[in-house]
């Protein structure tokens, strides 16, 4: 009885726990489809809210500072995070201290990261705008990229490191032509993660896009927006948002596990 009821709660227990994660999040896909401009009541189906959103210029606007940030974000913290996840591999033993340097963003908390970036940039008399933001968020993805990468690295023969450079290959060579091919499956990952992360990233967006519209992502829009209350527009921008960060990071778990296809 005992190893049958153990089960059985688990099972609840689990299936209580999906249930608080995705209920919520259902509802919201579902009424974001809803006619009604009520964003509870149940009126009818309906795609109008999609439409909506592609005839309002401040989320277009907003739209496109979150990719400009988040793609410019991402190249850069891909780039600086697989060479420094390479650096502190090879300099295991001697990297212990630039290792928790690198990876102490991951758990700073958010505000604190945000306050301290802020000041940072009013300290060196920074104006303000997608700029600050772009910087930011690659401070902020760049512990992410690293442990990633690094976490592939672990399983690396560096044996053919060595077979390349016995070969007459400069580092450089060695790098572009054997690390690189054989790591790019968590480099995509990485990139693939830090994009998710830039653009879900509200509040070190929040304390570094200064004052000006013109460096709003979509994020702060949403929450410009659900002060004045939850419309069925802001529930298919929600959702928009969500599909796609969802996809990016089913797609980065793939990469990170499997690898790319033919490899």
């Amino acid at each position: 009885m005992r190893s049958q009821a153990n089960p059985r709660l688990m099972l609840m227990i689990l299936s209580a726990v999906f249930a608080f994660l995705y209920i919520p999040i259902s509802v919201l896909f579902a009424l974001s489809f809803n006619e009604g401009g009520l964003p509870t009541a149940w009126t009818g189906f309906s795609v109008k809210w999609y439409g909506e959103l592609f005839r309002n210029k401040e989320i277009i606007g907003a739209a496109l500072n979150t990719l400009i940030v988040a793609v410019v974000s991402t190249l850069l913290a891909t780039m600086l995070g697989t060479l420094l996840a390479i650096g502190v591999e090879i300099r295991r033993r001697k990297g212990r201290f630039l290792e928790t340097i690198i990876f102490a963003p991951m758990i700073i908390p958010d505000i604190v990261l945000a306050i301290a970036l802020l000041s940072f940039f009013s300290m060196l008399n920074v104006t303000m705008g997608l700029h600050t933001v772009i910087v930011s968020h690659v401070v902020f993805n760049l512990a992410f990229v690293c442990s990633v990468v690094r976490a592939r690295l672990k399983t690396f023969d560096w044996s053919i490191v060595e077979a390349s450079a016995d070969l007459g290959a400069s580092t450089p060579i060695t790098l572009w032509r054997v690390v690189i091919p054989v790591m790019l499956p968590a480099v995509i990952a990485g990139a693939l993660l830090a994009f998710t992360l830039s653009v879900d990233e509200f509040i070190i967006a929040f304390f570094t896009a200064g004052a000006g519209r013109d460096s709003i992502t979509l994020p702060m829009q949403i929450f410009a927006m659900i002060r004045f209350g939850v419309t069925p527009e802001i529930n298919a921008l929600a959702t928009i948002v969500m599909t796609l960060s969802v996809i990016a990071l089913a797609l980065s778990q793939r990469l990170n596990r499997g690898g790319l296809p033919g490899q």
